[in-house]
């Protein structure tokens, strides 16, 4: 998959929506200097090509009471390609799993976990994470404080 070819303009479309998805068509031709119309025909485009895949709030966790924050390394047993794919779908039916990467190195597996509190986080790590009969090893950090925050792509 080759890297999509973009302009000047749809750089900074891409920019202000990862910034602020919220906006309407109007701020946004207005922040990159033209008008609506080519605007949407330009994001409608990205929309297309799956450059953009969706908008989303982003939600303060702490608020709605997810006070932990952890990221979960995963060995598998065997790297198989059945198991990876196996393990992979698995994190697809747990919850407190937000996001999930096959890496290279130490792990096969990333993953970061958010859960209400370490009780509930160490239930799943115990009882669901290193019960599953892929898993071989599981390391845990738990997060002190985030200090960063950005969107995920720097265009």
């Amino acid at each position: 998959m080759g890297r999509a070819e973009l302009d000047v303009i749809d750089i900074k479309i891409l920019r202000e929506l990862q910034a602020d998805g919220r906006m309407t068509n109007v701020e946004l031709a207005d922040r990159v200097g033209i008008s609506a119309p080519p605007c949407l025909r330009r994001v409608r485009k990205l929309e297309e090509a799956g450059i953009i895949e969706g908008y989303h709030a982003m939600l303060n966790s702490p608020k709605l009471g997810f006070d932990l924050v952890a990221f979960c390394m995963v060995g598998l047993k065997h790297q198989s390609e059945g198991n990876l794919k196996a393990f992979a779908a698995a994190t697809t039916e747990w919850p407190l799993v937000r996001q999930a990467w096959m890496v290279s190195g130490d792990s096969d597996f990333l993953l970061h976990c958010v859960a209400e509190n370490l009780t509930r986080f160490q239930d799943f790590v115990i009882e669901v994470l290193t019960a599953n009969e892929h898993v071989d090893t599981v390391r845990t950090m738990l997060t002190i404080r985030q200090v960063k925050k950005l969107g995920l792509v720097e265009v």
